[in-house]
C-alpha cells in the first residue's frame, strides 16, 4: 500500500454524472493530514431573483417554477405561501388538501428518480442506471412507473408534469370538479403501493457503508402531520423558530471556490436537509403502518448515516402515495379555484420542504404587487457546507484508494444529498494533492 506521507498523488475525476450542475472537489493532504479541501460549485448565477424584480406577484409561481425541471411545485409553494402571507390570504381547506396533494406528487416523481437512476447504482455496481436496467430490469420499470404515477398528480393539478402553471395566489387556476376526475389518478396510486413498498424493501437491503457523523438534522415540523408545505423550523440539537425568523437562526456567506451561498445556524455550523432530516425529525408523524415497514427494515431512525438518505426517500415515497390516496378519497371541490387578493406593500417569507429539505423564499412588494426584491434560498446551496464537512471527514479513508475507487467514494458521499445544482451540464474535477 503507498505510503500517504512521502509521495504526491492527484486524483481527476472527469465528470460526476447523476447529479445535476457543474462541480469540482479539491483535497490537498500534507503529512498525511487533510489541509485544504473544497466543494467547488463554479456554475454562473441564474439571476432568478433580479429577474423577478419589477414583476407582479401573480406572475412569481410560473418564473420560480423554471428555476428546476424536477422540483418545480417546491418553487411555486414557497412563493406562494410569502405571497399569501404577505397579502394575508387564506385559502379553502379544500385548496390546502389539493396543495399537499400536488406536493405528494412531486415527492414521488423526484424520490423515484433519485433512487432509481441516480444513487442505486452506486450500491450495485452499476457505472448508470442502463447497467442497472442490464442487471434488475425489473427494479428500473418499477421505479418509472412510480415516477410517472407522480408526474401525473403534478401533471393534473398544474397543467403539466414539467415548470407546472396552475398554483396560483389563492390557489389554482382550475381544480378537480369531482371524485370522477381523481378516479383514475387514485387507481393509478393503488397499484403502484406494492412498488413503493417493494421500493423500500429493496434499498433496505443494500450494502449501505456503516459511518455516522456528527450533524445537526433540520427540517420543518408540524404539529399533526408529516411536514410539506407548513410548519415550524426544528432541529437535532435543539432550534425551534418560526419561517419568518430564518435570517435570525440562519446566515449565509460567500466562499471563494462557490458561486453559490454557504450556509449554517448561527453561532454553530453546517446542517443537513432532506428526507433523512425530516424522517429523524418527524418519525411519530409517519404513522404506525409505515413505522412497522421501518421495523421490518432493519434501518432504525432517527440515525446519523448519510448513505441511509435513500432508505429515507423511499420511505417518503411510500408515505406520500398513502397520503395522496388519502386526499383524494376525502375530496370534495372547493367554492372556488382560487380566492381573490389584494396587493399591498410588505414583506412576505415562507419556507416548504422540498424534495431535497427547506426551500425558503422571502419578497418585498409595493402596494400595487409589484416585486420590489426577492430572495431564494435552495436546499443545495444550505447543504453545501454539510457536504463539505462530509468529504473532509471521508478524506482519509480515500488517500489510499484507487483512482477508480476514490471516485466512487467521493461520488457516492455527494449524491446521499440529491444536490441540485443546476439542471446543466454533468461535471466534477477532483484534484487530491499529498505533500
Amino acid at each position: 500500500m503507498p505510503s500517504n506521507k512521502a509521495k504526491t498523488k492527484t486524483i481527476h475525476v472527469g465528470m460526476l454524472t447523476r447529479v445535476e450542475g457543474e462541480g469540482a472537489l479539491h483535497l490537498t493532504v500534507e503529512g498525511g493530514k487533510v489541509v485544504d479541501l473544497r466543494f467547488e460549485i463554479f456554475e454562473p448565477p441564474r439571476f432568478f431573483e433580479a429577474l423577478l424584480r419589477g414583476r407582479h406577484a401573480r406572475e412569481a409561481p410560473d418564473i420560480t417554477a423554471r428555476i428546476c425541471g424536477i422540483c418545480p411545485v417546491a418553487y411555486q409553494m414557497s412563493a406562494l405561501h410569502a405571497l399569501e402571507a404577505l397579502f394575508h390570504v387564506a385559502i379553502d381547506p379544500a385548496v390546502r388538501a389539493l396543495r399537499r396533494l400536488y406536493y405528494c406528487g412531486e415527492w414521488i416523481e423526484s424520490h423515484a428518480l433519485h433512487i432509481h437512476m441516480l444513487a442505486a447504482p452506486d450500491f450495485l455496481g452499476c457505472e448508470s442506471v442502463i447497467t442497472l436496467a442490464e442487471k434488475d430490469r425489473p427494479a428500473v420499470e418499477r421505479g418509472l412507473r412510480i415516477k410517472k404515477a407522480g408526474d401525473n398528480i403534478i401533471k393534473l393539478l398544474g397543467g403539466r408534469p414539467v415548470h407546472p402553471v396552475g398554483a396560483c395566489i389563492g390557489g389554482f387556476t382550475r381544480v378537480p370538479s369531482g371524485a370522477a376526475e381523481l378516479a383514475v389518478l387514485h387507481d393509478e396510486l393503488a397499484r403502484i403501493r406494492a412498488d413503493a413498498l417493494a421500493c423500500v424493501r429493496w434499498v433496505a437491503g443494500f450494502d449501505l457503508p456503516d459511518r455516522h457523523l456528527d450533524i445537526e438534522f433540520v427540517s420543518l415540523r408540524h404539529g399533526n402531520e408529516y411536514p410539506m408545505n407548513e410548519g415550524r423550523v426544528v432541529s437535532s440539537r435543539g432550534l425551534d423558530c418560526a419561517p419568518a425568523e430564518f435570517d435570525d437562526c440562519f446566515e449565509e456567506h460567500q466562499v471563494p471556490h462557490s458561486n453559490a451561498l454557504h450556509a449554517k445556524v448561527k453561532g454553530r455550523g453546517p446542517y443537513f436537509l432532506g428526507p433523512l432530516a425530516r424522517v429523524n425529525l418527524n418519525f411519530d408523524q409517519l404513522g404506525p403502518e409505515i413505522a412497522g415497514v421501518v421495523r421490518e427494515s432493519g434501518v432504525s431512525f432517527p440515525n446519523s448515516n448519510p448513505y441511509t438518505s435513500i432508505v429515507a426517500r423511499a420511505l417518503e415515497i411510500l408515505y406520500a402515495v398513502d397520503e395522496a390516496l388519502r386526499i383524494i378519497d376525502a375530496y370534495e371541490p372547493p367554492a372556488t379555484p382560487a380566492v381573490e387578493f389584494t396587493p399591498r406593500a410588505g414583506i412576505g417569507r415562507a419556507i416548504t420542504e422540498a424534495p431535497r429539505g427547506m426551500l425558503y423564499q422571502a419578497y418585498e412588494t409595493d402596494d400595487r404587487g409589484l416585486i420590489r426584491s426577492a430572495r431564494i434560498v435552495p436546499p443545495t446551496s444550505q447543504n453545501q457546507a454539510q457536504i463539505e464537512a462530509d468529504l473532509r471527514e471521508l478524506a482519509p479513508a480515500i488517500l489510499s484508494r484507487s483512482q477508480a475507487e476514490a471516485t466512487h467514494l467521493c461520488e457516492t458521499a455527494i449524491r446521499n444529498y440529491d444536490p441540485c445544482i443546476s439542471c446543466a451540464t454533468h461535471f466534477l474535477r477532483l484534484d487530491i494533492v499529498q505533500r
